[in-house]
């Protein structure tokens, strides 16, 4: 990780934060992780990832949380290597993998609210990319 010059590319902060949400109510089920395949395999701003860094970008992100400051760590990775204009994307990315299983707990929850604040979404957004997962990830 310290050999390069950036270690996260905008991809990998996007992978980031969704792994940080499904890990954070320290169970991540496997409707997180197809959900987050799943984004991966097929949303253009993947275009061109290779798969292989899910693992690589995950193990920062255990690694992080793992440590005291490693959340603060974690979004201070996101901010200086993923550009302003995927902040939404990064938050809307979050909310489904979070609405994935169908029920977001009260961990979730807070990851969630921490991402808004740290990548400062506009209130009134959130809860218009929160509408959307919820209604994508509706059951009969």
């Amino acid at each position: 990780m310290n050999d390069l010059p950036h270690p996260l590319t905008p991809q990998d902060c996007l992978v980031a934060l969704m792994i940080a949400v499904s890990a954070s109510d320290e169970v991540m089920r496997t409707s997180e992780l197809v959900t987050i395949q799943r984004i991966v395999n097929h949303l253009p701003v993947f275009e061109g990832f290779d798969n292989e860094r899910i693992t690589r970008t995950s193990q920062i992100v255990f690694d992080l949380l793992e440590e005291d400051d490693g959340l603060d760590a974690l979004f201070g990775l996101i901010r200086g290597n993923m550009p302003e204009k995927l902040y939404e994307t990064a938050y809307a990315l979050a909310c489904d993998v979070a609405a994935a299983d169908g029920q977001i707990d009260a961990p979730e929850l807070r990851m969630l609210e921490e991402i808004r604040h740290e990548l400062d979404i506009d209130r009134l957004h959130a809860a218009a990319i929160e509408r959307g997962a919820r209604a994508r990830h509706m059951t009969v």
